[in-house]
């Protein structure tokens, strides 16, 4: 059996308490909570009113409008955490793309266009 290494070479992230690496990095070692009061829809009524929601998020910066307007928020973190990672490990025009590989964790993505379509 032959061993492969792998190598950590770019971390991109979007989170709660930072958009980018660098910030949530120096966020988790300020002890900064993202957890605050819901403005993603109207939680009166609801037995929890607070969530870690990702406030200030602009798909635009690496996303072009139209795709982004087709695509999920959750999918917009994903593709906005990868351009990070792409770029900050310095691969961004690989000669051969599937010597390169992504891990993604969701919770549970998507809600939004599946609730929004289930309406419908």
């Amino acid at each position: 059996m032959t061993q492969r290494n792998v190598v950590v070479t770019g971390i991109g992230t979007v989170t709660a308490i930072g958009l980018d690496r660098d910030s949530t990095w120096a966020g988790l070692k300020a002890g900064k909570n993202g957890a605050a009061p819901i403005t993603a829809f109207d939680s009166e009524g609801y037995r929890t009113t607070f969530a870690a929601e990702v406030k200030g998020f602009d798909p635009h910066t690496v996303m072009d409008p139209k795709e982004a307007r087709k695509a999920d928020r959750y999918s917009q973190f994903a593709i906005v955490a990868a351009a990070e990672a792409v770029a900050q490990a310095g691969i961004e025009n690989l000669d051969d793309p599937y010597r390169a590989g992504v891990i993604i964790a969701s919770g549970i993505g998507g809600m939004t266009i599946w609730e929004d379509q289930h309406s419908r």
